[in-house]
């Protein structure tokens, strides 16, 4: 029976790019040794890292005078490094879900931190916007932003015009569409949504912004050492960036983008219109908010009592991890920028056919 991956990370991956990785664990570049044993300081290697970075940078359209470096473990870690780096006096937090306030709560060791806006109150069902829900704070060294909520399935769309610099977690939903990297002082997030297995991750951050802060900065959380050293300060995970630049290639290959993001609003929207017009699911998110990677869906409240129900039958059907994260319960679809439309159609089917057999 097939398998349609909808965990929401680590998730899926396009096929070459698990079937190229794999070859390499095998036998990197027919050097007769594993990736996964070869010195990060292999003349094969470099390569594999200043080719992922100029394809970041390439699919990106990142200007000239930011750098793009790859880090060991997730993007909890940023958390501590950005106040590290950036934060002298005040810094200004959106508070959107769950990282978010991780993030939020570590700057707190820093400095000042305001919490300029929140959807707390209305289970992070909506995403405030800038200019109509709050005003950015002129005097605050940065404006730190999630852009996709994994949990609550809610997604900012919309790069943000910012009178200071605007600091973003993108772990989930980078490379789903273009986005001006001019906006923004740094763009960071895990590789294990859109990119690359869990280990790696990625920093794009602009140049003259660093070095600013008065305090000392640990050699390991400046974002300097990593540029001058070009992500070979420490031994880097070899196995994710090479992962991370299979899936690079992919991504142009399907046409860059401007493509992935025509694909992503059509999977989004086949789903979305499936639990719009169904008589026993519903979304969990305000509709202008939804996000394209995680569509979060509960039952109906007549129909609460299936839930277990559809879980097992989905999971007969070939779904795997729809499962909605305990602080929205329901189900959760991760729809990510390797998932195919095929998958969506089969999910939507199985809904279907559990509600044919079901509703009233």
């Amino acid at each position: 029976m097939k398998k349609h991956n909808f965990n929401a990370g680590p998730s899926v991956l396009p096929r070459e790019v698990i079937e190229k990785t794999a070859q390499a664990v095998l036998d990197f570049e027919n050097d007769g040794l594993s990736i996964l044993e070869i010195s990060h300081r292999a003349k094969n290697f470099q390569p594999i890292v200043d080719e992922a970075v100029a394809l970041f940078k390439e699919l990106l359209n990142i200007p000239e005078g930011y750098s793009v470096i790859f880090l060991g473990g997730g993007a909890s870690l940023e958390f501590c490094m950005v106040p590290f780096n950036f934060l002298e006096k005040k810094a200004a937090y959106v508070n959107t879900g769950v990282w978010a306030k991780k993030a939020m709560k570590e700057a707190k060791a820093f400095g000042e931190v305001v919490e300029v806006a929140s959807s707390a109150d209305d289970n992070f069902n909506w995403v405030p916007k800038a200019g109509k829900d709050y005003q950015i704070p002129a005097d605050a060294d940065y404006l730190h932003i999630t852009t996709n909520n994994t949990i609550f399935g809610t997604e900012l769309l919309e790069d943000i015009d910012s009178p200071i610099p605007v600091i973003a977690d993108m772990s989930s939903d980078i490379f789903s569409r273009p986005i001006d990297v001019s906006k923004y002082g740094m763009i960071y997030g895990g590789a294990q949504k859109n990119l690359a297995p869990a280990g790696v991750t990625f920093v794009i951050v602009k140049d003259e912004l660093l070095g600013k802060v008065s305090r000392h900065i640990p050699t390991m959380l400046d974002y300097r050492t990593h540029i001058d050293n070009g992500s070979m300060f420490n031994t880097p995970p070899v196995l994710p960036i090479y992962a991370a630049l299979q899936t690079l290639k992919w991504l142009k290959a399907q046409g860059g983008l401007k493509e992935i993001e025509k694909k992503n609003i059509a999977k989004a929207e086949l789903l979305y219109n499936a639990i719009d017009n169904s008589k026993m699911f519903v979304g969990t998110a305000k509709k202008e908010d939804r996000s394209r990677m995680n569509v979060c869906f509960v039952m109906k409240e007549e129909y609460k009592d299936l839930a277990d129900e559809f879980a097992k039958f989905a999971t007969s059907k070939g779904m795997v991890g729809i499962k909605g994260h305990r602080l929205v319960g329901g189900f959760r679809a991760s729809i990510y920028n390797a998932l195919p439309i095929e998958s969506v159609q089969a999910l939507v089917d199985c809904m279907k056919e559990f509600e044919d057999k079901y509703a009233k």
